[in-house]
């Protein structure tokens, strides 16, 4: 007999809602491995159609129903003519089944990944120098773009377990590979959305990101924020480093804003691999130049080895979805099509070089469309996108550099900073 949930609170860790149904997560294999449980007790409507672009109904019927959510958001609509079309037009490139890393990907990723351990090797056994410390946050930076990011989404094998591995690259750099995933992945499902996307308010109140139209965040200094948005990126790994959710596992900002409960029993169970990780990466990083430098030049190193790899690492992230004609507000009609405001929340930027070395984030608006579908595919289907989002009348956002996107985002913060509203 089926069973009625009052709404989302009332689920439990073993069960997931999509559309109103309730599934259990228990007693059957899922293809994409044990990950599923990370949403566990929570109304994944939205996550479900994001990470499984290709959606049928008999995906679907795999997981056994066992009741009805009666209360449940209605924020986001699929199906439409845009995503049908978008969809056809992109499997005659790339066949879902086919989606995955390609051998180039897998060539940059053993690349960056021998180049990370080399470096911190010799980072450990001889300290650190001005062009090892910068090298190693620049490699840092690539496995954070491109190695962990591919997999944390996964999309580098249709094998979880290299998926799960590769994933780890989120700790050897500095981060938490069950921190980001709840971050990021509420970020990817409510894209913008203020009252849901962490990524929207992650820098308040000391930098404003979202273009609020009152004034109730908004103070007189914040009309210079502009001039002071990458030293706050610079700041990206301390922020990080000295976190203390990486003892819980529990991104407070993502059930704070989103409501999406993450305090299950799949996270609690990477907490020994997570805090294992985090004192061995301290050890290395922050503990050896102690050793080989003494503590005021080892500080020095450290600081300098971060704003590396925080600036190579923050800045493709936030010109993504800030810059001058972003939607701010993408569900400001009572349903809006899920795709389209994928589409008008973010922006893409150069090709394949710089497809290369930011695993695909230049290419935002492709990856905010298919999720799991691995980076070097990118540019294969970036010209059909644009096709289709032209033929249906949504705005598509291209700069033929990084540096045009930054300059669109440093002129959109400082609107933003004086409380010019968007037309």
């Amino acid at each position: 007999m089926s069973k009625i949930y009052e709404n989302e609170k009332d689920l439990s860790e073993n069960v997931i809602a999509i559309d109103g149904i309730v599934y259990s997560i228990d007693g059957w294999e899922h293809p994409g491995g044990d990950q599923i449980r990370l949403f566990g007790g929570n109304d994944v409507s939205v996550q479900y159609r994001m990470i499984h672009t290709f959606h049928n109904k008999y995906m679907i019927n795999k997981m056994p129903k066992i009741g009805i959510l009666k209360n449940y958001r209605n924020d986001y609509h699929f199906d439409t003519d845009f995503e049908k079309e978008l969809k056809e037009e992109v499997r005659k490139i790339v066949k879902p089944s086919e989606s995955f890393a390609t051998f180039g990907f897998k060539c940059r990723c053993l690349f960056y990944c021998s180049m990370y351990f080399i470096l911190i090797i010799n980072y450990v056994i001889n300290g650190g120098s001005l062009i090892l410390c910068t090298s190693l946050g620049i490699t840092q930076a690539f496995i954070g773009l491109n190695v962990q990011h591919d997999a944390n989404h996964g999309a580098i094998s249709k094998k979880p377990f290299w998926n799960d591995l590769l994933g780890y690259g989120a700790d050897l750099i500095g981060g938490s590979k069950y921190l980001w995933i709840q971050q990021h992945w509420t970020h990817h499902a409510f894209t913008n959305d203020i009252e849901r996307d962490p990524d929207a308010k992650s820098t308040e109140p000391f930098f404003i990101f979202h273009n609020y139209q009152d004034n109730s965040i908004r103070r007189s200094i914040h009309a210079f924020q502009h001039l002071w948005m990458i030293p706050i990126l610079s700041l990206y790994w301390t922020s990080s480093i000295c976190s203390p959710e990486v003892l819980s596992l529990n991104q407070k900002s993502v059930s704070k804003y989103s409501g999406i409960n993450f305090n299950n029993s799949y996270v609690k169970n990477g907490k020994v691999i997570s805090w294992t990780l985090r004192v061995l990466y301290i050890s290395c990083i922050c503990i050896s130049p102690i050793i080989h430098h003494g503590y005021y030049n080892a500080i020095f190193i450290i600081l300098y080895m971060s704003i590396v790899e925080s600036l190579t690492l923050a800045i493709p992230f936030a010109i993504s979805h800030n810059f001058e004609e972003s939607e701010r507000f993408p569900i400001k009609e009572k349903s809006i099509d899920w795709y389209k405001s994928q589409v008008e929340t973010s922006s893409t930027y150069g090709g394949k070089i710089e497809g290369y070395l930011t695993g695909g984030l230049n290419f935002q608006i492709e990856h905010h469309l298919f999720p799991r579908m691995s980076s070097a595919w990118y540019p294969y289907i970036q010209p059909v996108v644009k096709k289709v989002c032209d033929k249906h009348g949504i705005r598509y956002t291209y700069y033929p550099t990084i540096f045009h996107n930054l300059l669109s985002t440093l002129k959109y913060i400082k609107n933003v900073g004086i409380g010019i509203k968007k037309k």
